[in-house]
């Protein structure tokens, strides 16, 4: 239930946010809509981060350049000195400048405003320390910390100190569109009666999609009419860095397996409403990730919330979405181990029904209205606590 907060309290959201494409720009995107339709009387503005030039619409109020440090300690005042009541970070090492995103502790140690931080990376082992310092300034220094799986609370606490009191554990949000026929979107596309398994997202090394690939080879063996469907293009950051390096590598892995009829890669930036029909037409959602670390992935949620059978390398977040039978598990950089899920799948339609059903029911509780609602109460109690300790 929603708190009485009393006054129209305004909410700021620090993140990336589109135009920029990255996927924490689209779920800030999809969060502050979902709050703006459920119209809760909370007022509602982002500040973008920059690392280049971008035309935002309505909703960005203020920007700052990434890779300027003096823009966070700047950022920091303004907000101390202007109506905002919470600070809501997005957190990815990533997008913010310095070591690691070290420049965000310049604007934690200069915000006297409560700040709460959404995690969309939670490490086991950081690979440097400069991570876990970060990550435990967070903690000492943010409200509430928000992260979006169970099994990463533990770390949370063990390894980053951060008080078990502070951490809420909120969905990663997705988007509600009624369900079309999965046969009657294959139509649409041209792949009627085809077995067809996805992937999508922003293409990276990290992804593996070279063992999905080498799976499929498998796959087709026995279904020859499968396909596989990789949808998105690669990632801005890799792009910029390396060109279409991998992206060349697979299609050259495609070619050299002779699967040119049985993987079709779709190089474009999807729409949501894209993205929602391509998974209601597959059979089987794949995500051959490389590393465990992996504490969310977007992708895998809107999966989810679609009710997909998946087919997943297990990495935190894999786990923790497809236990209880939602899915099956492959062992890391095994293409015998994803084929054999897969095949698995396809050869038993009664048990993929089951899962189905299983991971429609666990999804519902991910529709972004329901994650927004999560929202509201938190901002609701900070600001009702605030009052009490008279803290502005």
């Amino acid at each position: 239930m929603v708190r009485n907060i009393g006054k129209c309290a305004k909410i700021a959201f620090l993140t990336t946010y589109p135009p920029r494409e990255c996927g924490i720009a689209t779920f800030s995107q999809d969060l502050v809509r979902a709050l703006k339709k459920i119209n809760s009387g909370f007022n509602i503005n982002v500040i973008a981060i920059n690392d280049n030039h971008y035309d935002y619409q309505e909703e960005v109020f203020y920007e700052i350049n990434q890779h300027s440090r003096g823009d966070y300690i700047q950022l920091a005042r303004k907000l101390n000195d202007s109506d905002v009541d919470i600070l809501v970070i997005e957190h990815e090492y990533g997008i913010f400048g310095g070591n690691c995103g070290e420049y965000l502790l310049d604007l934690l140690e200069n915000i006297k405003i409560p700040v709460i931080t959404c995690l969309h990376t939670v490490l086991s082992n950081p690979f440097f320390e400069k991570q876990k310092e970060i990550l435990m300034a967070i903690g000492k220094k943010s409200a509430k910390v928000v992260t979006m799986a169970h099994n990463t609370v533990e770390l949370l606490t063990t390894i980053y100190g951060i008080d078990r009191s502070k951490i809420e554990v909120i969905h990663h949000g997705v988007p509600y569109k009624d369900v079309v026929p999965r046969e009657k979107l294959k139509e649409k596309y041209g792949y009627s009666g085809r077995p067809v398994i996805s992937t999508f997202g922003l293409i990276s090394p990290g992804k593996g999609l070279e063992y999905g690939i080498q799976a499929i080879q498998k796959v087709a063996q026995k279904y020859n009419d499968v396909l596989y469907l990789i949808l998105g293009q690669t990632h801005p950051n890799i792009k910029r860095e390396y060109g279409e390096s991998y992206r060349e590598k697979l299609i050259e892995l495609v070619k050299s397996l002779g699967l040119e009829n049985n993987v079709k890669f779709v190089n474009r930036y999807l729409t949501k409403d894209e993205i929602i029909e391509y998974l209601q037409l597959s059979d089987i959602y794949m995500t051959p990730y490389l590393g465990k670390e992996q504490a969310v992935s977007g992708t895998l949620a809107y999966a989810v919330g679609y009710g997909r059978v998946v087919v997943s390398t297990p990495y935190k977040y894999a786990e923790e979405m497809l236990a209880d039978g939602r899915g099956m598990l492959a062992d890391f950089m095994n293409p015998d181990s994803l084929a054999k899920c897969i095949l698995y799948v396809l050869d038993n339609p009664e048990e993929k029904k089951k899962m189905e059903e299983k991971t429609l029911n666990f999804g519902k509780n991910m529709t972004w209205e329901n994650v927004a609602k999560r929202y509201i109460d938190l901002f609701a109690a900070i600001i009702n606590s605030s009052k009490k300790v008279g803290v502005a």
